[in-house]
């Protein structure tokens, strides 16, 4: 049997935003060997690493070589991609919270190395020069900080968190200029009214950006503008789960719920386009989603612990890791050239599973494109 809250009312809340909540303790009658993790179809496990504390966070650096992670207890450890061995830590007297979001800067800011920029339960949010593993800014907002995007130069990101407002800032003078919300009035919806846990920029646009929570709407909004531009209604977004396709100009949407949980949508009409139907296993809620080039998505998430890449034309199951002893809170794609297959990380507990796709890769575009050779089946 497994273990029950003492208190019912918690049923349905996140377990990754149980992290910035106080709950009840958990108790159960019984303690099971947990399952060992495995893959299925076009997914292997490339290596696994242990990090000792549970993660919420996780991005490679801009060339592939490393991996950051974040730490429920504020630290930020960096791994080798080659080796596994971690290669720098980042924390300082302030780091004692959750790290919530990590984003590298795009390579033109790093000419003395990468620099990543971090948010945490707390509210600070630190600019991190890798190679010297020291904090050169920080920020200290009067809230939970949950989610951060950089756009497309570097030259603005974005915070957003347990308030209804995101903050814009210049990054070069680490600066708040602009407050997206939304209206004094409770009948107009032109931003969020509850919790922000996913902020993604349009690859094609250096102004434009979305944003999704717990209010059940994914708004569209300009850096200079005061409230959303527009809306779409649905979409229950709980982690990095929100990603726009730079060529189709869709949106990949992952809902943390049972039904409708993976959802694509058209970034100029609002219009959905479909729902992709659940893995044969059973629903898997979501909490991170991405776009794999023109041809297949991956998302992964919690109840059924599951990461899969699926088709998209016939939303078939290409690829699973599976048996997992806890959630996937965090996912990052990144790949290194057109003939060699993606690296795949996604972050379960206390341990990071690299993943490769046995899948060849499309080079008809910047992102990472697959292909199917005739003899490989679907699942």
């Amino acid at each position: 049997m497994s273990g029950l809250l003492v208190e019912s009312q918690w049923k349905g809340i996140p377990r990754r935003a149980s992290t910035f909540i106080s709950f009840p303790e958990e108790i159960g009658d019984s303690q099971e060997p947990p399952p060992q993790p495995s893959t299925e179809g076009n997914l292997q496990i490339h290596q696994v690493i242990e990090c000792g504390k549970e993660m919420l966070s996780c991005q490679f650096n801009p060339s592939g070589v490393m991996l950051a992670v974040g730490l429920i207890n504020g630290s930020i450890q960096v791994y080798s991609v080659s080796d596994g061995t971690c290669v720098h830590t980042l924390q300082d007297d302030q780091s004692v919270t959750a790290v919530t979001a990590l984003r590298f800067l795009p390579h033109r800011h790093m000419s003395q190395g990468d620099m990543l920029l971090a948010s945490y339960a707390g509210g600070h949010v630190k600019f991190w020069h890798i190679p010297t593993q020291s904090c050169v800014r920080t920020l200290s907002e009067d809230r939970q900080t949950l989610t951060i995007a950089i756009n497309p130069s570097g030259s603005h990101f974005l915070t957003a968190g347990s308030s209804d407002d995101i903050l814009v800032y210049d990054t070069e003078s680490m600066t708040c200029v602009n407050i997206c919300q939304p209206s004094s009035s409770l009948s107009v919806m032109d931003g969020h009214r509850s919790r922000i846990f996913g902020l993604s920029f349009n690859p094609n646009s250096e102004e434009e950006f979305i944003s999704g929570g717990w209010d059940d709407t994914i708004q569209f909004w300009n850096i200079h503008q005061q409230h959303s531009l527009r809306k779409i209604c649905g979409p229950h977004v709980c982690g990095d789960s929100l990603h726009i396709d730079p060529v189709t100009n869709q949106i990949l949407i992952g809902s943390w719920r049972k039904l409708e949980n993976l959802q694509i949508w058209d970034y100029a009409t609002g219009q959905k386009i479909s729902t992709v139907p659940d893995d044969y296993r059973g629903p898997c809620r979501v909490y991170s989603c991405r776009w794999l080039g023109s041809d297949h998505m991956i998302a992964a998430g919690s109840d059924i612990n599951m990461c899969r890449i699926i088709d998209c034309n016939s939303f078939l199951t290409r690829g699973r890791l599976i048996d997992l002893p806890s959630g996937i809170y965090s996912m990052d794609v990144f790949s290194f050239s057109p003939t060699v297959s993606p690296l795949i990380a996604v972050t379960s507990g206390q341990s990071i599973f690299l993943l490769r796709s046995t899948l060849r890769v499309n080079a008809t575009s910047t992102d990472s494109f697959f292909s199917y050779s005739s003899e490989e089946n679907p699942i």
